[in-house]
């Protein structure tokens, strides 16, 4: 499917997110048994950015368990909305401005886009406020794309070791954002390159920081990701429906601001 012109019809009852859900698995599925993969070692995460509760609500009910939400504050809202739901996982996939640290530290079980000191410095303060741990990922900018936020490859090393200082992070892995083209030799070297960058991590990440996971791919591409040994894809249009918003309206090009005092983070 070519992701600058999807065709992803919306999802309005359980049945339609059930048919969905099982497309995408068997594309997973089909992805793994072409570079002789269990299926099994992909997970699933369907992102609910842009929609709304009730549709959220069918999702659930055809089987979803976890969510992904790039806008802190949207997740947090919706996480509220659903504390009826007993077993939800809200995992925040986008860039974290460190004065939303603590929204996070409350309600979310994942963090995918960690990148810079700072924001892991204020989760585990804010998590060790709450007496809880976070399941992180480190993004890193493959396609160095300036309009994408992310670690530069030869940065992830000194990064890395820097982490265990922050006990209540448990790092999990790397996540990317590849290049959003209809050409696969334009995106699946993304894929490459963080699936290369584990395996060279790998060999003396400290003790306690743990590189299995794998997140990249999303409803355009995650079958070449899934073939370059994706453990998680972050699924979206494919099982809700396509978005009115474009993805540039959540990964804009601008920095996090830099507050002025520790009392601006409140």
């Amino acid at each position: 499917m070519n992701p600058l012109s999807p065709s992803y019809p919306t999802a309005n009852s359980v049945e339609d997110f059930q048919r969905n859900l099982a497309a995408v698995r068997q594309r997973i599925a089909a992805a793994c048994a072409r570079v002789g993969r269990d299926p099994a070692e992909v997970r699933l995460l369907p992102v609910s950015k842009t929609v709304p509760e009730e549709r959220i609500r069918l999702a659930y009910a055809a089987g979803c368990r976890e969510f992904g939400e790039n806008k802190v504050q949207e997740a947090s809202r919706k996480a509220e909305a659903m504390a009826d739901l007993t077993d939800p996982r809200w995992s925040v996939i986008g860039h974290l401005q460190t004065n939303k640290a603590k929204v996070v530290a409350r309600f979310a079980s994942e963090f995918q886009a960690l990148d810079r000191l700072r924001a892991a410095q204020a989760l585990d303060r804010r998590l060790q406020a709450e007496g809880r741990g976070l399941d992180v990922l480190v993004q890193v900018n493959t396609s160095g794309e300036a309009s994408k936020f992310g670690l530069h490859p030869a940065e992830v090393a000194d990064f890395l070791r820097a982490l265990p200082a922050f006990s209540a992070l448990r790092v999990r892995g790397l996540m990317t954002l590849a290049r959003l083209s209809a050409d696969p030799a334009r995106v699946r070297p993304c894929f490459v390159l963080l699936r290369e960058l584990r395996e060279r991590l790998r060999q003396d990440a400290p003790a306690g920081i743990d590189l299995e996971q794998l997140s990249m791919g999303m409803s355009g591409d995650f079958e070449l990701a899934v073939e370059e040994g994706a453990t998680v894809v972050r699924v979206g249009q494919a099982i809700f429906g396509a978005r009115a918003t474009p993805d540039s309206h959540y990964w804009p090009d601008h920095q996090d601001p830099q507050p002025a005092s520790p009392e601006h983070e409140g």
